[in-house]
């Protein structure tokens, strides 16, 4: 494909941006919460929308069930386009999610997370921006791509603009991908024939500082729950007599990290893939604002806390973590109830970098946690989901592709970073296909993702889309 032809997609991008932003809108007002079965419908609905965009485009698009019938999961959506008997480039897995966070807590949205508003930009704030829940996650990354192969479409008439693609758009991403593993198994001949996984779920250093990730943690996902008596009891007439799970879950979990902050899991750095000397030395040349950063969430440079040794930035890219999520136990309503609860839990997650292994990591805490049993208690384990981290080697002739690419589209020289996110599926896509994967995400630090008001501001939309576009004319030289 010609610079004439990309000058021209890149031209139909500018001039059809509002349509592009509707669209995306219209699938944002799809409450696709798959990790609520009440949204089951909404959630093949949302797969559905995303079907019909995909053949709209020249891409033949399927809606694969998943699950069983007595546990069906939500569908996957599933495309190819066979590219042009002249491409000799690689064949290109792009992956994504249509499914949402839920959206508590729903009183601190300034507006319906699923009714999408744009906002205006503010000086020194956020730039114009559309707000809804599923924004930047990840409908709106997916949908850079989807309008990135409709240009191709209407200016030269192919499909992916030639390029060999296969597409697989899941709905369980934030709910574990409990069934994309047996959908990747039962499809590995289809999905073998791909040469490099393309990923559009990541972030960039700033606003004007585009980034590929070559590297993301892995994680493991753990509920764990202390049991004591078979029933709440009155903290007057209890208290002081028999254990209290909330006290004693409290004090076990607190065992977690020592003075300096590092996990104290018996083998929890054992498989730890040591930061490399370069790596450190291209990472402080990002010169990446900490305390600008910190900022930007509410918190002064004295929160800059986390394993001695470590830069932030390090011990966000190349240094595992253990995290408490979430602790409930016992009267938790309005006004007072004076009670010893039954029983105790929290959720407890691990980010994890290469070479560990998710179950290990598992195992080992529930492990850690037996031997700190309290008198009187018992524990019940969780093992909810998880992943292995996933890095692509950053002088690969893809990876170049991508960043050749970007600086096309924007004039801007895109960095190599690492995220310390994770997404199972480029783990899973490594182990089970042997594929290597280019994260190139267009998110910016405050879009918060995951909280109320999520946001994907138009700028970084637009530097998205392009960024795809230009990425079909740099996999045409790759064969060359």
């Amino acid at each position: 494909m010609t610079t004439a032809n990309l000058d021209r997609v890149l031209n139909w991008l500018n001039d059809h941006e509002e349509g592009s932003v509707r669209r995306l809108v219209d699938w944002l007002r799809i409450p696709s919460i798959s990790t609520d079965p009440a949204y089951r419908i909404e959630c093949r609905n949302a797969a559905e929308w995303c079907a019909t965009q995909l053949r709209e485009v020249g891409f033949k698009a399927e809606v694969c069930p998943t699950g069983s019938s007595e546990k069906p999961g939500h569908p996957i959506v599933l495309a190819t386009c066979e590219g042009s008997p002249e491409y000799k480039g690689p064949h290109v897995l792009f992956y994504g999610h249509y499914d949402v966070q839920p959206v508590d807590p729903i009183n601190l949205w300034e507006s319906p997370p699923f009714e999408p508003v744009i906002r205006e930009g503010t000086s020194g704030g956020p730039g114009r921006r559309i707000v809804a829940r599923g924004a930047v996650d990840d409908k709106g990354q997916v949908m850079m791509f989807l309008e990135a192969m409709r240009a191709w479409k209407e200016q030269t008439g192919h499909a992916g603009g030639g390029v060999k693609f296969t597409v697989l758009i899941e709905g369980e991403e934030e709910s574990g991908s409990v069934n994309l593993e047996p959908f990747i198994k039962s499809r590995k001949q289809m999905l073998s024939a791909t040469n490099i996984c393309l990923i559009s779920d990541t972030g960039m250093l700033g606003r004007e500082r585009p980034a590929i990730t070559y590297g993301v943690r892995g994680m493991a996902y753990t509920e764990v729950t202390l049991h004591a008596a078979d029933q709440d009891l009155h903290s007057g007439l209890w208290g002081g007599r028999c254990p209290n799970p909330n006290n004693e879950l409290c004090k076990v979990l607190a065992q977690l990290w020592d003075a300096d902050r590092r996990v104290t899991i018996p083998g929890f750095y054992d498989a730890v893939r040591p930061l490399e000397a370069v790596e450190r030395e291209n990472w402080k040349k990002l010169n990446i604002d900490d305390a600008a950063n910190l900022a930007k969430i509410g918190l002064k440079p004295d929160a800059n806390v986390g394993e001695k040794g470590y830069s932030a930035t390090e011990r966000e890219w190349a240094r595992p973590t253990a995290e408490i999520n979430g602790i409930y136990g016992g009267y938790t309503g309005k006004g007072a109830k004076t009670v010893i609860p039954a029983h105790a839990s929290a959720k407890v997650s691990f980010r994890l970098i290469a070479d560990q292994d998710p179950a290990v990591i598992t195992q080992a805490f529930f492990d850690w946690c037996s031997a700190r049993t309290p008198a009187g208690c018992r524990w019940e384990f969780v093992d909810h989901h998880g992943g292995p981290p996933a890095t692509c080697r950053t002088d690969s002739k893809e990876l170049q592709a991508a960043a050749r690419a970007i600086k096309r589209a924007t004039g801007v020289e895109c960095a190599m970073i690492k995220s310390g996110g994770s997404i199972p599926v480029a783990g899973l896509l490594k182990t089970q296909l042997g594929l290597e994967t280019i994260f190139m995400g267009f998110g910016l630090d405050d879009d918060r993702v995951h909280s109320p008001n999520e946001k994907f501001e138009i700028s970084c939309f637009r530097m998205g889309a392009r960024s795809h576009a230009a990425l079909i004319s740099e996999l045409w030289s790759l064969g060359d």
